[in-house]
């Protein structure tokens, strides 16, 4: 495998395993039935600044796969349609998170609407689609 397919592949699974982790740990706090995470040392608060990190510039960075990976002209214009797709609902769920950070407190109520957010679920589908086309 050519050294950029192989950079682009290990940048790719490093930030979708980043998104994967975050939303696994919300599973688990939404599921502790916890009415805040003020005055506790839990670390909800850093899993969602790394599921917002992740999606920040999600687009333009899997365009940058495409061309690394070296899709044909055919297979990179379909690639770059579902990438807007991907984008705008990456956005959607970027101001949902970035909303939850905002407040004062997160509670394991605000994590479980947050894991039902369609714009949460169309994200997550949207990455392993597109993490399984640009893998193989």
């Amino acid at each position: 495998m050519h050294e950029a397919q192989a950079g682009a592949r290990a940048d790719l699974k490093s930030r979708c395993d980043t998104i994967e982790e975050a939303y696994e740990f919300f599973l688990a706090y939404a599921s502790q039935g916890l009415a805040s995470d003020a005055n506790t040392s839990h670390p909800i608060r850093d899993h969602l600044k790394k599921f917002d990190g992740a999606l920040t510039g999600i687009g333009a960075f899997l365009g940058n796969c495409v061309v690394r990976l070296g899709f044909d002209p055919g297979r990179a214009a379909a690639a770059r349609s579902f990438i807007d797709v991907l984008e705008s609902d990456a956005a959607k769920a970027q101001s949902a998170i970035r909303l939850v950070l905002a407040q004062p407190s997160v509670g394991s109520q605000t994590i479980d609407n947050l894991n039902a957010s369609i714009h949460i679920r169309a994200l997550l589908t949207d990455l392993f689609l597109i993490d399984e086309i640009l893998r193989s």
